[in-house]
């Protein structure tokens, strides 16, 4: 798949949606392959047709083990306050 001349995308694997919108863009986790380099994890806005994204996140696997690290103690440190 790609997006323009500029670069190109592939979506290796759908993780998961972390958001969905009225206006049908979900945010998503993928793993994601940018203009044939090694795919990474991603998290970005997408439409219902992967045709068109928001700017987003892109992590190298040690990247995302460090970041699920800090979410992870965070949640742990913060469980019993309620979401503002």
């Amino acid at each position: 798949m790609s997006r323009n001349d500029d670069f190109s995308f592939e979506i290796k694997e759908h993780l998961g949606i972390l958001g969905e919108y009225p206006t049908g863009w979900k945010k998503e986790l993928n793993l994601v392959e940018w203009n044939g380099n090694n795919a990474k994890l991603d998290i970005r806005d997408w439409d219902a047709n992967h045709e068109h994204m928001s700017r987003g996140v892109t992590l190298h696997m040690t990247e995302a083990a460090a970041l699920a690290d800090l979410i992870s103690s965070y949640i742990s440190k913060n469980h019993n306050k309620t979401e503002r």
